[in-house]
């Protein structure tokens, strides 16, 4: 972190703040107690009002007249940002963003309990892709070409050089916006298909490339009505994914739920995940193709 970029910093937590340690500053920003006296002394050649308290609870704080009317976040509003934020610190991977988390949670005096928890698992996979995501991260910010191989739905693999322009987390997958040099044109790439993968030479930046591609991607997706016999087992997870409205009471423990889904083996691994807790009624052609898929997978056995 730059000398002014701690200095914002430290002025910020001291607005919120009452008194703070040398201690807790250097903890923060990963500098030594010398080194946050000297920043001290260099606010107050800038004018602004900082004093040492000195005693058991000592540290440095700013003179209250220059603490008049700064709350643009109250108490609550530092709460309710730290609750959004603390069930994605694991899949965040930007030192950076981890600091500025940490200097919102210095805003506020008290330690939070909150009636909102966020978790997700640390799944291995997970954690071996943040050096991945770092790598992406930086030649983002850099402009640097990146090399890699690729792996395709069927095993193809290919090379690619590619413009890097955005990563996207959807769903608890990692994708990789960019402008692919040999195709001429925008791609997604999902992490997980990505090998060996290098940086390469400087590029010029290509404005808005990333989201243009996003949404034609979205589009690209033919999606069906499908009509389900749902087992009440399974009823918790279509609703958490498609809604109450999509699922509706039958006899017994029986449900029906109303989905879209994409005609492609994407959608039939996902019905396949139920396995008989699931029954397609209707439309004929996709429950046509969803047998052969599974009929595909009973011969791996036979």
């Amino acid at each position: 972190m730059k000398k002014i970029e701690r200095l914002i910093s430290i002025v910020m937590i001291l607005l919120q703040k009452e008194v703070v340690s040398a201690s807790e500053f250097s903890q923060l920003f990963h500098v030594t107690r010398r080194t946050i006296q000297r920043d001290m002394e260099t606010l107050s050649y800038a004018k602004i009002p900082i004093y040492a308290k000195y005693g058991v609870e000592g540290g440095y704080a700013l003179m209250e007249e220059y603490k008049f009317d700064k709350r643009l976040l109250n108490h609550k509003d530092i709460e309710n940002i730290l609750i959004a934020l603390a069930g994605f610190e694991g899949l965040i991977t930007n030192q950076e963003i981890q600091t500025t988390i940490q200097k919102i949670r210095g805003m506020t005096s008290t330690d939070i309990s909150p009636n909102l928890n966020l978790s997700f698992y640390d799944w291995v996979g997970r954690r071996q892709s943040k050096a991945d995501i770092l790598f992406i991260e930086q030649a983002i910010n850099n402009n640097r070409l990146l090399k890699f191989e690729y792996v395709d739905q069927i095993g193809n693999i290919t090379y690619r050089v590619v413009e890097p322009y955005r990563l996207h987390l959807s769903e608890m997958h990692w994708y990789l916006f960019g402008y692919n040099l040999e195709r001429k044109d925008n791609r997604t790439f999902k992490l997980t298909r990505i090998l060996n993968i290098q940086k390469g030479g400087y590029f010029d930046a290509r404005i808005n490339q990333e989201y243009k591609h996003e949404r034609q991607h979205n589009k690209e997706k033919t999606m069906v009505n499908v009509h389900l016999s749902i087992d009440v087992a399974v009823r918790d997870q279509f609703i958490d994914r498609y809604g109450k409205d999509a699922v509706k009471k039958e006899a017994g423990t029986s449900y029906v739920a109303t989905i879209e889904l994409p005609e492609n083996q994407y959608a039939y691994q996902f019905l396949a995940g139920f396995g008989n807790k699931v029954k397609i009624l209707e439309p004929k052609a996709f429950i046509v193709k969803y047998v052969k898929f599974l009929e595909g997978a009973v011969k791996l056995y036979k």
